[in-house]
C-alpha cells in the first residue's frame, strides 16, 4: 500500500519519471516506463534491478555492444493480421531494423560468459528471429527504406518504361528551351522548372502566348508564367498513367509481403516487445548514469541503511550550480525501528526525509538509486507519507486536520512491515497538546513495531525517544561558530533547534532575544545549551579521531617506504657485487696472462727457478687477497648498516625496560602532580584539590573529576607525552634527497636531563647513519660533566663510531663532544 496517492508528486519520484521518458525512444518503452509501478515482491524487484545493473554495466564498459535502432514495430503487426491489408515500405523498413537489432543483440549476448549478464541473457534467450522473414524484406526494400526496382518483373518494367519518357522528355523541353531563348522569348538564365511533377519552362507574362501548351502556375510578382509546352504533354501524360501502375505494382508486392509475414506475427510481436523492454531499461540505465546510481545491498526484511546516499533532483539541480550534495548516512533496523530527526529549520531534516523515501520507492519500482553500493535496503508491504499541507476547503480540511487524517490511516493499516515518513511531527496545533498526541501516536508506531523517519521540534518527543527502546534520535548538524546548518546526519543525540542564534544571525533585537529566553525558562534553555554543547565536544573529538587517523596512516607509509628501500638497496648490492666481481675476474685474468708472459720470458732467459717459483706465489696471494677484500668490503657495507640500526634499537628497548618505574600511590596526589584519567591518554596537572574532586589543567582547558578516576604519572612521561603532542604532525610522504639537504651535522641538548638528551642523541645519530654523515658535533656544555659522561657512555656502545673527543679549545673544548663515524 502506497499512501497517499500523491505520494510520487510528495517525493519528486513523478519528476524523475518524466526525466527517464526522455530517454525512452519507443512508444512500448515509455509505456512500460508508466506502468511501472512499487512492487513488494523481494524476486521481482531484485531481477528489475540488476537487469539495470547489467545494462548499466554494459553501457559503460561494453565497447562492441551493437548499436542498435529501437523501433515501434506492434502496430503495424497488428494491422496486418487481416487478409488483404499491408505495411507501407517506410514501415516494412522499421520491422526490418527492428528485426536486425533484436538479431544482433542475441548474437552479442550468445558469446558472452554465462555469468556476466546473467539476467539480460534470460531476455535474449526467449527471442526468435526469422531469418525467412529478414531475406524477403530484403528482397524488396533497399537499404534506404526504398521498394527495389526488382522487387518484381512488373515494377521493372513499369520503371524502366518512366525512365523511357522521362530522357524524353528532357530532351525535347531543352530543345524548345533553347530554340525560345534564341528567339528572345524567355531570358537567357531561365532553367527548366518542375511544378505539379511535370517539367515547365518560365516565360516572361507579356510572351506566354508566343509557346503553345498549358500554364501550370504563376510567380508571386505575376511577372513569369510557368508553361508545359504541348509538345510534351503526351509524354507527361504518360508518365502519369505509369507510376498509377507502379503504385498499384507496389501495393501488391507489399500485400504479398504481409501475406508471407502474417503466420510470424505472434513471434514478431514478442520481438516488439523485447525491443520495447530493452529500450525501457536503457532509459533507466542511462539515467543512473546521469545520477551516480548504483546497485545497492538487498535484503528480504524491512530495514534500511543507507550510506552516502544523495537525492538524484538535488543532485542535478546543484550540478549545474557547480555544487555538491552533502551526502546522507541513515539507518532503521529490528532493533532501531524509528528515527527521530531533529535540528534547525532549514537544514535538512525534510530534505533527509524525501530522499530516503524516494530512494526506497525508486529501488521497489525497479531503479537504481544514488547511493553507496555498499548500502543496504529491505523491502518493504507499505509507505505511508505525511508532508506538507493537505488543507483542503472543498473537503473542510485545515491543515492539523489533514495531519491527523493521515495519523489515523497510518495507525489503521501500517504493520511491522510498513514505513511511515512523517515530516514535523505534532505540528499545526497548539504546542503542548500537539505533542501529547504525537508522543502517544509514536507509542503506538513503537508497540506495533513500525519503521518510520520522524522529523520533529518537540523536546517531549526528543525524551521520549532518547528514555524508548527502538527508537533513536537523530540530529542535523550546525556550525555555530559560522550560524549556518551543515546538512549531516548524525544519529544518536538530539538536535538543536539554535533558534535564537539563528534569530540573532538574522537581526533580530537583542533585547527581545533576551525577553525571550526570560519567557521559556532557565531549563529550557539549558536543555538546547547542553545539546549545542554535545554537538560541540562530538564533533571536536571527530576532529581528532580524523588527525589520528591521519598519522598512524603516515607512519604505516614511512615504515612501508623504508622496508622498500632496505629491499631496493640490498637488490643494487647484489647486482653491484655480481658486476664488481665480473669486472675483477675479467683483470685479474688479463693480469695474469701479462704475468705469465713475463715469466714466459724469464724462463727464456734462463732466470733461476726459486726465483720463479717465488714470483708465481706471490702473485697468487695476491689475486686472492684482491678478490677478498672486493668482495668482503661491497658485500658487507649495507649489511652493516642494517645490523648497526638494529642494535640501536634493541638496545634502547633494553635500556628503557631497565629503568625503574615510578611507583607512585594515590596517597601522592598533591597540588602540581601529573595526572591522567584511569584508560586514556592525555596527561594534565592538578591546580587544587578539594574533599573528593580534583581540578586538572589540560593546557586553556580545566575539567574537575573524582580522585579515583585519575592516576598518577611521572614526569618523564609528562614530557614526553608533552613532546610528542608538540611534535607528531601528519605529513604525507618522505623524501630521503630532502632529509640530506636538511640534515645539520651538529645538535644542542644543553637544558635538557640526560633521559630526554639520550633520547634526542640517539634519533640524530640514526639520520646520521642514514645520510652518510661521517663526523658530528654534540653541544653540551661543560658544568659538572655528568650529561658529558652519560652521552659518551652511550655513545660507546655504538659501533659504527670510530672517534669519540672533545672539540680543540678554540671551539669549545670539553663542551663539544666531537663524533667520527
Amino acid at each position: 500500500m502506497i499512501y497517499p496517492k500523491t505520494y510520487e508528486t510528495k517525493t519528486g519520484f513523478d519528476k524523475i519519471r518524466n526525466t527517464v521518458t526522455t530517454y525512452c525512444v519507443t512508444k512500448l518503452a515509455k509505456q512500460k516506463l508508466q506502468d511501472a509501478a512499487f512492487s513488494s515482491d523481494y524476486d521481482f524487484v531484485c531481477i528489475r534491478l540488476k537487469q539495470t545493473g547489467e545494462m548499466q554495466n554494459i553501457m559503460r564498459f561494453e565497447d562492441s555492444f551493437p548499436e542498435c535502432v529501437y523501433v515501434d514495430i506492434t502496430d503495424f503487426l497488428k494491422k496486418i493480421t487481416v487478409s488483404g491489408t499491408y505495411m507501407l515500405a517506410t514501415e516494412l523498413f522499421d520491422l526490418y531494423k527492428a528485426m536486425h537489432s533484436a538479431k544482433d543483440i542475441v548474437a552479442w549476448f550468445k558469446k558472452c560468459d554465462e555469468q556476466k549478464y546473467p539476467e539480460l541473457k534470460k531476455i535474449t534467450g526467449q527471442i526468435i528471429v526469422f531469418p525467412a522473414v529478414l531475406s524477403k524484406i530484403e528482397e524488396i526494400i533497399n537499404k534506404f527504406g526504398q521498394i527495389k526496382d526488382n522487387a518484381s518483373p512488373e515494377l521493372m518494367r513499369i520503371r524502366k518504361a518512366i525512365t523511357n519518357y522521362q530522357q524524353q522528355i528532357s530532351k525535347k523541353i531543352y530543345a524548345i528551351l533553347k530554340s525560345a531563348q534564341n528567339e528572345g522569348i524567355v531570358d537567357d538564365d531561365a532553367g527548366i522548372s518542375v511544378r505539379d511533377g511535370r517539367m515547365v519552362i518560365p516565360v516572361n507574362i507579356a510572351n506566354k502566348k508566343k509557346i503553345k501548351g498549358f500554364v501550370h502556375d504563376e510567380s508571386a510578382t505575376g511577372k513569369t508564367a510557368y508553361i508545359e509546352p504541348v509538345e510534351i504533354v503526351e509524354l507527361n501524360n504518360e508518365i502519369k498513367t505509369l507510376e498509377y501502375e507502379e503504385q498499384r505494382e507496389i501495393i501488391k508486392i507489399l500485400v504479398a509481403a504481409a501475406d508471407f509475414i502474417r503466420p510470424y506475427i505472434d513471434e514478431l510481436l514478442s520481438v516488439g516487445d523485447f525491443i520495447g523492454e530493452f529500450d525501457f531499461i536503457r532509459a533507466k540505465a542511462k539515467f543512473s548514469l546521469a545520477t551516480d546510481a548504483t546497485l545497492p545491498i538487498i535484503t528480504n526484511k524491512p530495514m534500511m541503511n543507507l550510506l552516502r546516499a544523495k537525492h538524484p533532483l538535488l543532485m542535478q539541480t546543484l550540478k549545474k550550480e557547480n555544487k555538491e550534495v552533502v551526502p546522507l548516512n541513515l539507518k532503521i533496523n529490528s532493533e532501531n525501528h524509528i528515527l527521530l530527526i531533529s535540528g534547525p529549520n532549514a537544514g535538512g531534516k525534510s530534505v533527509c526525509l524525501k530522499t530516503a523515501g524516494l530512494l526506497q520507492y525508486m529501488l521497489q519500482c525497479g531503479f537504481l538509486v544514488s547511493a553507496s553500493e555498499n548500502s543496504e535496503f529491505g523491502i518493504f508491504n507499505d509507505i505511508f507519507i505525511d508532508i506538507g499541507d493537505e488543507q483542503s476547503i472543498e473537503n473542510d480540511l485545515s491543515t492539523y486536520s489533514s495531519h491527523l487524517l493521515n495519523m489515523k490511516t497510518m495507525l489503521r493499516h501500517a504493520t511491522d512491515k510498513s514505513l511511515v515518513l512523517i515530516d514535523e511531527f505534532g505540528t499545526g496545533t497548539e504546542p503542548a497538546i500537539g505533542g501529547a498526541i504525537a508522543e502517544a501516536v509514536l507509542t503506538r508506531f513503537l508497540q506495533n513495531h513500525v519503521f518510520g523517519i520522524i522529523t520533529t521540534h518537540y523536546t517531549n518527543l526528543k525524551h521520549f525517544a532518547a528514555n524508548n527502546k527502538g527508537i533513536s534520535n537523530g540530529a542535523m548538524l550546525f556550525d555555530t561558530q559560522k550560524i549556518q546548518p551543515l546538512f549531516k546526519l548524525e544519529t544518536g543525540i538530539p538536535g538543536s533547534s539554535f533558534a535564537f542564534e539563528i534569530a540573532r544571525k538574522t537581526g533580530l533585537p537583542e533585547n527581545i532575544l533576551s525577553l525571550a529566553a526570560e519567557k521559556i525558562g532557565d531549563s529550557h534553555i539549558n536543555i538546547e545549551k547542553s545539546l549545542r554543547e554535545i554537538a560541540r565536544d562530538r564533533r571536536y573529538w571527530e576532529e581528532k579521531r580524523s588527525k589520528i587517523k591521519q598519522t598512524d596512516k603516515y607512519l604505516q607509509e614511512i615504515t612501508e617506504k623504508y622496508e622498500n628501500e632496505l629491499k631496493k638497496l640490498k637488490d643494487e648490492r647484489k647486482t653491484i657485487i655480481a658486476k664488481a666481481k665480473e669486472e675483477a675476474a675479467t683483470l685479474l685474468a688479463n693480469t695474469n696472462k701479462q704475468i705469465e708472459n713475463t715469466i714466459r720470458i724469464i724462463k727464456e732467459n734462463q732466470a733461476e727457478k726459486e726465483k720463479t717459483s717465488e714470483a708465481r706465489k706471490q702473485l697468487n696471494d695476491f689475486k686472492q687477497n684482491t678478490f677478498t677484500e672486493n668482495q668482503n668490503s661491497e658485500a658487507d657495507s649495507i649489511d652493516k648498516k642494517i645490523e648497526t640500526l638494529t642494535k640501536i634499537r634493541q638496545k634502547r628497548s633494553e635500556r628503557k625496560k631497565q629503568q625503574p618505574e615510578n611507583k607512585i600511590t594515590e596517597n601522592e596526589i598533591k597540588t602540581g602532580s601529573k595526572v591522567r584519567i584511569k584508560g586514556q591518554s592525555a596527561i594534565g596537572e592538578i591546580i587544587k584539590i578539594s574533599d573528593k574532586n580534583v581540578l586538572i589543567s589540560y593546557g586553556n582547558i580545566i575539567t574537575s573529576i573524582k580522585a579515583e578516576s585519575i592516576e598518577v604519572v611521572s614526569e618523564n612521561e609528562y614530557r614526553q607525552n608533552l613532546r610528542l603532542n608538540k611534535t607528531i604532525q601528519p605529513h604525507t610522504g618522505f623524501d630521503m634527497s630532502a632529509m640530506k639537504l636538511n640534515f645539520k651535522p651538529s645538535i644542542d641538548v644543553r637544558g635538557m636531563r640526560a633521559e630526554e638528551a639520550i633520547s634526542v642523541i640517539e634519533n640524530f645519530i640514526d639520520e646520521a647513519m642514514m645520510v652518510g654523515c661521517s663526523e658530528l658535533k654534540i653541544l653540551h656544555g661543560k658544568g659538572n660533566g655528568i650529561l658529558r659522561t652519560q652521552i659518551r657512555n652511550i655513545l660507546k656502545n655504538v659501533a659504527d663510531i670510530k672517534y669519540i673527543g672533545d672539540e680543540h679549545p678554540d671551539f669549545g673544548g670539553a663542551g663539544i663532544t666531537v663524533i667520527k663515524m
